[in-house]
């Protein structure tokens, strides 16, 4: 039921999306800087974090302004963290892939949400090792709204009118019910790391998944549902095997260095939403 305002693959607005991405990509940068530090509070920061110059305005365009300054304050020449550039260009080619894939849409837009949301949490844990509850928790709400939006309730009543109870049935219904499919990926994705985790910390006797993580993957199934949450299961983990190995053999078995999971979901999470992962039939 999905209400597309424009037709998907519409090439004349991926440039427009382009920009408004970056533009947005500006606050994310805000949101990862102030987030760690000011808890839920969002700062911009209209300047230099080194010397405390105000910034021009002719500074802060996205992308441009990082390029046209090599990375460099105007004012006292230090270094500009190029995660700001980064930021800016993820977000930038996020929002163009989705209009390419999407349209101007309910998922277009929901999805923009959820991704943009996803980059705040990716560059935080990699510097800071910690998802902001701020993020995840409201993230699971916009995620059951999103998938209410796009159940069509008159189906859903006659589908329960003729319901047999049994496991086809349900993994139908929950697979053809945005609403359904969401709360059960919220349960599923909760409930699969936090049953990970469980399992190592009775094993090595300490944690081995955080909180975070878990709230993080119950959001992405809020969002992309049950079969989702099993898609980026098993993408994450390959991420993470693919990178984390490599990094702790370099390390000499340390698992210290291991860098955190919470990138590795929300890259897989990406992946489902502007691909469409895998399919199931029943």
């Amino acid at each position: 039921m999905e209400q597309t305002i424009a037709s998907t693959g519409s090439s004349v607005l991926i440039i427009p999306a382009f920009i408004f991405g970056s533009v947005v990509g500006s606050f994310l940068n805000a949101c990862i800087y102030s987030l760690p530090r000011q808890g839920s509070r969002v700062f911009i920061h209209p300047y230099c974090t080194s010397c405390g110059t105000p910034n021009k305005p002719y500074d802060i365009i996205p992308i441009v302004s990082y390029i046209i300054l090599l990375g460099r304050c105007r004012a006292c020449g230090s270094r500009i963290s190029p995660t700001y550039l980064v930021v800016e260009l993820l977000s930038g080619v996020v929002s163009a892939l989705l209009v390419w894939r999407f349209g101007i849409s309910l998922t277009s837009l929901f999805y923009l949400i959820f991704l943009f949301s996803l980059i705040v949490v990716t560059f935080i844990d990699l510097e800071h090792r910690i998802i902001p509850n701020v993020i995840t928790l409201p993230g699971i709400i916009v995620g059951l709204i999103y998938n209410a939006l796009n159940t069509n309730w008159v189906t859903l009543q006659m589908d329960f009118s003729s319901f047999q109870f049994t496991l086809s049935d349900f993994l139908r219904i929950s697979d053809e019910v945005g609403i359904i499919g969401s709360i059960l990926g919220i349960i599923l994705g909760g409930g699969i790391l936090y049953f990970i985790g469980f399992i190592y910390e009775a094993i090595k006797k300490r944690e081995g998944m955080g909180m975070g993580d878990v709230k993080l993957l119950a959001m992405i199934g809020a969002f992309i549902g049950w079969k989702g949450v099993i898609f980026v299961a098993f993408l994450s983990s390959l991420f993470g095997v693919l990178v984390g190995i490599p990094i702790i053999l370099f390390k000499r078995g340390d698992l210290k260095y291991a860098i955190p999971y919470g990138p590795f979901l929300s890259l897989a999470a990406a992946f489902y939403c502007i691909t469409g992962g895998f399919s199931f039939r029943f």
